[in-house]
């Protein structure tokens, strides 16, 4: 049986999304998704975009845990749910508080990119091609204690921002290298950037 089409131009479900290249980009895939699925013109699913607590913080380049830890980059967004003012959200699972807030569901997740972690620098290849003491950026705790498990004699400085201010970092001299997603560089098409995939093992 053929589904059927919507003739209406009125929207069928307003998404919610951070206003980064990533998170766009994440958001404008589930919006395909969606209009594949049933039918429909994208123009039907109109994207909002919200500036968060945890993308306002950027420029203070602080810990998040010094911010305030849980929820930076969702708290306005779930608030827009709850206030009707969108029908949904896409964010990466990194992002989400461990418990939802009452009256919200998280139930869905599209297929998994690459889980590996990217070793990104101008000037080395590896990360056992740093030399001793060099300064690697990252904001993420658990990709703090990896690197020092693995490199004890590394610098590790707070380095926050999205893909393209991180690589802008980088280009000032800020860092030798950084961590990012490869499952990130591989949705910007920015995979070129990636020195060395890092084994999950």
């Amino acid at each position: 049986m053929p589904r059927p089409k919507f003739l209406s131009s009125s929207p069928i479900l307003r998404i919610g999304s951070r206003g980064s290249a990533l998170a766009l980009k994440q958001t404008e895939f589930v919006r395909a998704q969606l209009a594949r699925l049933h039918d429909i013109h994208p123009d039907r699913l109109p994207i909002t975009l919200f500036s968060t607590t945890g993308d306002r913080s950027q420029s203070q380049n602080q810990p998040l845990r010094n911010i305030g830890g849980n929820g930076l980059f969702t708290r306005e967004i779930e608030q827009a749910l709850l206030d009707n003012e969108i029908d949904l959200a896409v964010h990466s699972a990194k992002d989400l508080a461990t418990e939802q807030p009452a009256g919200l569901v998280m139930d869905i997740f599209p297929p998994r990119e690459d889980v590996a972690d990217a070793f990104v620098s101008l000037k080395y290849k590896t990360v056992d091609s740093l030399p001793r003491g060099a300064t690697v950026g990252t904001s993420s705790i658990r990709r703090r204690a990896q690197l020092l498990h693995l490199r004890p004699d590394l610098k590790i400085i707070n380095f926050r921002g999205n893909v393209d201010t991180r690589l802008t970092k980088l280009q000032q001299g800020q860092a030798d290298a950084t961590i990012l997603a490869v499952a990130g560089l591989n949705r910007l098409a920015m995979s070129d950037y990636i020195s060395q995939r890092l084994s999950p093992r």
